[in-house]
């Protein structure tokens, strides 16, 4: 299987390194605006890099992989479609619903494959949250929490590029919160804080942000987010039922410290990011795709299943401007999505 990766940034570059050593793929085909970055990546690894991405799809190849800047992945999505080809893509498909739904109806036109890179339904303990929750051992779901925290924040010109904290960050919570729940949400109310660098307020973000989302089961759900987190990269789910409650995320490297006295220590090396939380993860995903592009699987996450996510992280947005509840009806795209 011949691969062509889009983008050699530092995802791209992990997701190449993985590919080039799958046991099903026989070479990558690798492009970057940075063509010096893409040269030495190819170099490294013992592949070929094109000058741009013209020859991706004038070489041939079986499948794109695509971890190009966000601006550009409706685009390449809809190209790949256009050429019968199979793609693996980053979140989001777009910033937009408009870019969203017109890619994703590019796809289905086409009858191709897009697999969307959420890589937490690919981490063993969202997987087995996931087992707790469907078998039944929880009882009837009435809490769930969720959190992202990064360490510390990103580049300041990425911010206007990223869409913001509930696009960028929390929409692999709401994307959990689906997948491991198997309900949808119906309403948020959200809200944000800017408090932090001054950075945040120039790119128009926020900082810190938190979200009560109702399931149409009843089941409250909270999630939030930020980007100072100074203790470390810390990344938890909480699901509390009448029966019995389990959590994603805590092991000896969280980044939290019991004020009990007959608590657990402090970690002694806590996460720093999410790469290295997940990893594993990571590579799971990529080894699911070829699965997919060989027909051994059905897809894990189609671009419906994104869509869904997006939906809630714009029903956030809402709700924060316009400081009001908001149900996710208001919001366009709400077609059924894939299987939960």
């Amino acid at each position: 299987m011949r691969i062509g990766v889009i983008g050699t940034g530092r995802i791209g570059t992990i997701h190449a390194n993985t590919l080039s050593r799958h046991r099903e793929v026989g070479s990558l085909i690798l492009t970057d605006a940075d063509g010096a970055r893409a040269q030495e990546l190819a170099h490294r690894l013992g592949e070929t890099a094109a000058p741009g991405i013209d020859e991706i799809f004038k070489w041939g190849v079986d499948a794109v992989v695509i971890t190009t800047a966000t601006s550009a992945h409706a685009e390449l999505i809809g190209r790949a479609a256009r050429s019968g080809l199979p793609v693996f893509c980053e979140k989001p498909i777009a910033l937009d619903l408009p870019g969203t739904l017109h890619a994703i109806a590019e796809v289905e036109t086409a009858g191709t494959v897009l697999q969307m890179g959420f890589q937490r339904r690919f981490d063993t303990g969202y997987t087995g949250a996931r087992e707790a929750v469907r078998s039944g051992r929880l009882g009837r779901l009435h809490t769930v929490r969720a959190l992202t925290s990064d360490q510390a924040p990103p580049p300041a010109e990425w911010l206007p590029l990223s869409g913001g904290l509930y696009r960028d960050t929390l929409i692999h919570d709401f994307d959990m919160l689906r997948w491991v729940t198997g309900h949808e949400v119906v309403d948020v109310y959200a809200a944000g804080s800017d408090a932090g660098p001054p950075m945040f307020r120039a790119a128009g973000d926020v900082d810190t942000a938190a979200a009560l989302l109702t399931l149409d089961d009843g089941t409250l759900a909270t999630a939030t987010a930020t980007r100072l987190n100074g203790a470390g990269y810390d990344v938890r789910m909480e699901l509390a039922g009448e029966l019995d409650q389990v959590v994603v995320g805590l092991d000896d490297r969280t980044p939290i410290a019991s004020t009990e006295p007959s608590g657990p220590p402090a970690a002694d090396k806590p996460w720093t990011g999410f790469l290295e939380r997940f990893g594993p993860a990571y590579e799971a995903e990529l080894a699911a795709f070829i699965e997919v592009v060989r027909g051994e699987r059905a897809n894990p996450c189609d671009g419906r299943e994104a869509l869904q996510a997006l939906r809630i992280a714009e029903a956030c947005e809402v709700s924060r401007r316009e400081h009001r509840a908001v149900r996710l009806a208001e919001i366009p795209g709400g077609t059924s999505a894939g299987a939960l």
